[in-house]
């Protein structure tokens, strides 16, 4: 059942965001793109964004997530040590990023987690699988297992650096489900990714800054891992916060790290200019009604268990509509708290966005002569429309 007649308050409000012309869509150079508003759960862009594309760098985010998992479950500490082998020093010879780790080095678990986050050195990344899994192959197969178990579908892992390897792939998409389990599973760690600076006993001070372009501009951003290979292009996956809201992005594809820097801050000055957080119902607000069958009440009021935000492009000129959904009527007993329907707001341009509605209070079944009363109404209505109560 569709109320929407009955939503007059709530339409009222939205169509107070309304203003003029609709957001203007982000047209990219990016071969796969996809941007999401963390804090309302929406996608603000996706180009090729499902398709599994050469991630380069960008995977080593998967082997920080292992490696963060060993963490939080005290299999190691930052303190643990691993030991290099031949070959992790042989990645530094085969040229890439490098910490310019040696055989007879003994780095810890924090420097290593600062070794593949600023440095982006494939050889760390190399130690770390050693370390956790015995063998890079061991911990690529437990990458990829792990990855489907975190929810991204279209991740094969052949390697822990994102050395080229024409079965190593990611989606846009998946690095970006990946960058927010970092940042929220993770708080802990996740302000190393802001990091602008390392080395390893001092070595490598060519290699000692962190490649995002995003960093040192001010405009919130505070990671994640830039990616470059011939075959991939340049890639960033990046956040940033501004107020209330998180964005993160993920594209590969751009020509060259200058296209990538400025294509990076094109996308967050847009997703965070031409999108505004507006709240248009807070929590307990009655939004609609719905029918209950058989009720000590003929209704209940529907509200959100929350206060209500969603994102709207600054500039829209259409009207937003919104829907309650449930299926009714309601069949009492009804429990205050209990999720009976849902509400769809319908934003030009922006997927559907749907949030629970709850039941305002309980609604207890009726007495006997309202159940014989709510019974004669139904034989009456069957009566007058033709219909049959049944056989």
């Amino acid at each position: 059942m569709s109320l929407r007649s009955m939503l007059k308050p709530l339409c009222l409000a939205l169509a107070a965001l309304a203003l003029s012309p609709a957001a203007r869509a982000f047209e990219t150079e990016a071969t796969g793109a996809w941007v999401y508003d963390v804090t309302t759960h929406t996608v603000l862009m996706d180009k090729n964004a499902g398709e599994p594309l050469p991630p380069a760098s960008m995977s080593k985010l998967m082997t920080i997530n292992m490696l963060f998992e060993a963490l939080r479950d005290g299999r190691v500490s930052m303190d643990t040590t691993f030991p290099v082998s031949e070959r992790a020093v042989e990645m530094t010879r085969r040229g890439g990023s490098t910490m310019m780790l040696q055989q007879g080095d003994r780095p810890t678990v924090r420097d290593l987690i600062y070794g593949i986050i600023v440095n982006s050195g494939n050889d760390a990344c190399i130690v770390v699988a050693e370390g956790l899994s015995g063998s890079e192959e061991a911990f690529s197969a437990q990458m990829t297992e792990r990855g489907r178990a975190i929810g991204l579908t279209a991740s094969v892992f052949a390697n822990s650096s994102g050395w080229p390897d024409p079965t190593h792939r990611m989606s846009m998409r998946d690095l970006g489900v990946l960058a927010q389990r970092l940042i929220e599973e993770f708080p802990e760690y996740y302000p190393i990714f802001a990091e602008t600076e390392y080395t390893y006993k001092g070595r490598s001070p060519d290699n000692r800054f962190n490649r995002n372009p995003l960093l040192r501009l001010g405009i919130g951003a505070d990671g994640l891992k830039t990616g470059h290979t011939t075959e991939a292009g340049f890639g960033l996956v990046g956040s940033a916060k501004q107020g209330e809201r998180r964005v993160i992005f993920a594209i590969t594809g751009l020509p060259s790290d200058r296209a990538r820097a400025e294509e990076s801050e094109r996308i967050v000055a847009w997703a965070f200019r031409q999108f505004a957080l507006k709240t248009v119902a807070r929590d307990g607000t009655r939004i609609a009604e719905a029918e209950v069958f058989m009720g000590a009440a003929p209704t209940v009021g529907l509200v959100p268990a929350g206060d209500l935000s969603i994102l709207v492009p600054a500039l829209v000129q259409d009207t937003i509509e919104a829907d309650v959904v449930y299926t009714g009527p309601l069949t009492a007993p009804v429990a205050k708290g209990a999720q009976v329907a849902e509400l769809v707001v319908k934003v030009p341009g922006l997927p559907d966005h749907r949030v629970v509605l709850v039941a305002e209070s309980d609604v207890g079944k009726a007495g006997f002569l309202g159940r014989l009363s709510t019974a004669a109404g139904v034989l009456w209505r069957n009566h007058v429309t033709g219909g049959s109560t049944g056989s």
